[in-house]
């Protein structure tokens, strides 16, 4: 029988995280106004209001009595979520309270700045003033990352990478990615020759937005997005965010060309839907969140490459396309599945196709490690980027910030260590839709059909509704029988490619 002294300690833990999860969601509502709505002379106010918010959960997580909370629940008999919830709450607790209030403000208050200013600066090209910005928020990071590497025993780099793939290294990092190194020129080159050949069909616009809007909507809906909880805007750069009972999506439009946009809203919408199915009975507690940003990167890409590029798929939406765009010859199925798989080295990572996209990431996962470890400065970036892009796809950046260093938002509010998300993502997707084949042999059909319940039922009980049960490794062991093995991107891609 348990004990009321640590009933008492569990309890009060659970409430604590409660109001930190009621705090966190207006914060996230806020970002996202500021992302989509605010106009911009709001920005200094919301920037200050943020800080003093990240300030505010900060006390919240660092008030002198949790360590004899934890102490307390550690001594109790707990069920297995129950076990996993003091597991990952203790796991925030540590990570919060190594910071000093200052740090958090000051970072806060930067990231904000720079994110802002980088709206105007990257369509301008001006690096030097989006350099003077970016200074202060890589010098706050370093200070974080320093105070987290003395905290864990870790290098700096990987106390940062910890936040977003619990587990994962550099090291091991180093492993994946430098195996991908060996493959991935040589299958890029084989890919482009195979590719010589076949004619490709750019479809002729205009596509109004509002259209592609509605495309966006209906697809959402095929997908199983729930628009009673959540909602599809723009914003300068794609995201998902929100919190799982209200989930805010964005993508920009071009309208010139629908198919970004509208790959776009698939990755954000597997996003959402992971968001959207994470348990109900936990969801103010640490245990219900997504178990770490390679897994929800994963359910993006497996939206985005292993379903919304496969051929049934672009089969299936192919009225869709019609209904709301006019007929013509490079809406022909053959020619969008030819449009869907052109691989073409080129600058913008969010536009890249499936097979150079690992490319793009390795390139920034290996600067923003640079920086962390202090070996690159800031100042250094556009020439390692330039000489990296030219190494491995063979695209010249010179001179051309805002499609080099300057594309991304990730830096901006001192997100170092997420990027090799996007691609160990990829690569858990492949093995994810692997094991699904094994379950569901016919499941290509399926696609095709529109039956795609029984897929998103095997994403429901395997990865979305376990949220943080468990580690990163027993989640993808239980889920396909075998933890990551980098194998099943490398078939997928020679599979759809070659």
């Amino acid at each position: 029988m348990r004990s009321e002294e640590f009933m008492t300690a569990y309890k009060e833990l659970t409430k604590r995280f409660h109001r930190m999860h009621q705090l966190s969601h207006l914060s996230s509502m806020a970002h996202w106004d500021q992302a989509t709505m605010m106009p911009e002379g709001g920005n200094d106010a919301r920037a200050e209001a943020l800080a003093e918010l990240s300030v505010i959960m900060h006390q919240s997580m660092t008030q002198p009595d949790l360590a004899d909370l934890f102490a307390r629940a550690k001594e109790e008999s707990l069920d297995e979520w129950e076990a996993a919830n003091l597991r990952e709450m203790h796991t925030h607790w540590q990570n919060e309270n190594v910071l000093p209030e200052d740090l958090v403000r000051d970072k806060s208050l930067a990231g904000a700045k720079c994110e802002h200013a980088w709206r105007s600066q990257r369509p301008a090209n001006d690096w030097e003033g989006f350099a003077a910005n970016l200074k202060p928020v890589v010098e706050l990071s370093r200070k974080e990352a320093e105070i987290r590497s003395q905290a864990t025993g870790v290098s700096r780099y990987d106390a940062l990478l910890n936040l977003y793939e619990p587990g994962m290294t550099s090291a091991k990092l180093d492993e994946i990615f430098g195996d991908v190194k060996t493959w991935l020129p040589e299958l890029i080159t084989k890919v482009q020759a195979k590719q010589k050949s076949e004619s490709c069909l750019i479809p002729e616009g205009p596509f109004s937005v509002a259209s592609q809007e509605a495309l966006g909507r209906d697809v959402m809906g095929l997908m199983g997005f729930n628009f009673n909880g959540g909602r599809l805007d723009v914003s300068a750069h794609p995201f998902c965010g929100g919190v799982p009972e209200d989930v805010r999506l964005t993508t920009r439009y071009d309208e010139s060309d629908f198919t970004q946009a509208l790959m776009g809203v698939v990755h954000e919408t597997g996003h959402a839907c992971y968001e959207q199915n994470l348990r109900r009975d936990w969801i103010s507690q640490p245990v219900s969140e997504a178990r770490s940003m390679g897994i929800h990167e994963s359910q993006s890409l497996f939206f985005e490459m292993q379903i919304g590029r496969h051929p049934a798929f672009l089969s299936l939406i192919l009225p869709l396309l019609k209904k709301h765009f006019a007929d013509q010859p490079a809406m022909a199925l053959d020619n969008l599945q030819t449009l869907y798989t052109r691989v073409n080295p080129a600058f913008i990572r969010v536009d890249a196709d499936e097979v150079t996209y690992p490319a793009h990431v390795i390139l920034r996962y290996e600067i923003e490690r640079a920086l962390m470890e202090g070996e690159m400065e800031v100042d250094d970036i556009p020439a390692a980027w330039n000489e990296k892009m030219q190494a491995y796809l063979g695209v010249d950046t010179r001179g051309n910030f805002q499609n080099g260093p300057m594309q991304d938002i990730h830096w901006t509010d001192g997100s170092f260590g997420y990027f090799p998300s996007y691609t160990l993502g990829a690569m858990y997707a492949a093995q994810q839709f692997a094991a699904i084949r094994k379950v569901l042999p016919d499941v290509d059909a399926m696609i095709g059909k529109g039956d795609l319940a029984p897929i998103f039922a095997w994403l429901r009980e395997n990865i979305w509704r376990n949220g943080s049960r468990y580690d990163t490794d027993t989640l993808i062991t239980k889920a396909t029988g075998e933890s990551l093995n980098p194998q099943f991107f490398r078939e997928h891609l020679e599979a759809r490619y070659l």
